[in-house]
């Protein structure tokens, strides 16, 4: 192991013990459990009206409640990583030490990993465990690997994004309002924005395809869709023009690639950002 990674993985444990001090390790893994029981809790009731006791449903409503949930999650808590280690001093510290900047930021970035995707993964994994002792249910493990692709890809991104957002910022205030505009752009402007333009201008399929999946968030969406209809009719003309032009393994791929993309972007904008900084200000 050489020494850079070596210097790299004790960065790593130092964040995640200062992310197991803060609660954040706890905290991500109680709302990934309180999700998790939530939607059995709700699918053991439909299966009463409906017939079915499925938990493919379970993991896909999980993944849909991530997507929905977690973006925010990530922001707020990787929004303030490095603009708080500025005005603490931590970075005054690490320039008296022989490491390279960029080797605490990797070491940050691996951490919040850590924190972020590793209780879900963990979580996943166990559902799609537990499913072939309590009901043998065809292409869970499928579904279940699918749903962790793209939800950690989503998670991922915002990851990225968040950090950059860090490294820019100058003060909290002002990381905090910055991640706050990009929650409320994906989370929502997005979709007004797009569906404004659709009322007012017919525009082909392959268009409202790329405009939505601009957004990471409706990447993954798309991407879900592919494990409940591998055909997308319930998209409509545009699920046809995926269907023949694209199909659900490369809309997949789409729904995977483009997220992590946007991820190793800000990730690699915020090291670019942090080698450049005048950490001492």
């Amino acid at each position: 192991m050489s020494a850079r990674l070596k210097a790299v993985l004790a960065f790593a444990r130092l964040e995640l013990m200062d992310a197991l001090r803060s609660k954040w390790l706890a905290f991500a893994s109680v709302l990934y459990l309180g999700l998790l029981v939530t939607f059995v809790w709700l699918g053991l009731r439909e299966s009463t009206v409906l017939g079915f006791t499925g938990l493919t449903r379970v993991l896909l409503n999980l993944a849909n409640a991530v997507i929905v949930v977690f973006p925010l999650v990530v922001l707020v808590g990787t929004h303030s990583a490095i603009v708080r280690a500025k005005t603490s001093g931590f970075c005054e510290l690490m320039l008296t030490q022989p490491v390279r900047r960029s080797t605490w930021f990797w070491g940050l970035l691996l951490s919040r990993v850590a924190v972020l995707i590793g209780p879900l993964v963990v979580i996943l994994a166990g559902c799609a465990v537990a499913a072939a002792f309590v009901e043998d249910e065809p292409g869970l493990a499928a579904v279940a690997a699918r749903s962790l692709g793209i939800t950690t890809a989503l998670i991922f991104s915002f990851l990225g994004l968040g950090l950059w957002i860090s490294a820019r910022a100058r003060t909290l205030e002002r990381a905090i309002v910055l991640a706050l505009l990009a929650w409320v752009v994906t989370a929502a402007v997005h979709d007004v924005f797009l569906i404004t333009v659709l009322l007012r201008t017919p525009l082909p399929p392959q268009v409202i395809f790329f405009a939505s999946v601009l957004n990471p968030s409706e990447a993954a969406r798309v991407g879900l869709l592919t494990s409940v209809d591998p055909e997308l009719s319930s998209l409509g003309p545009v699920g046809f023009w995926l269907a023949n032009h694209l199909g659900p393994t490369l809309a997949l791929a789409v729904a995977i690639g483009w997220p992590l993309a946007i991820g190793l972007f800000g990730s690699w904008r915020a090291a670019r950002r942090l080698d450049a900084a005048d950490l001492v200000a």
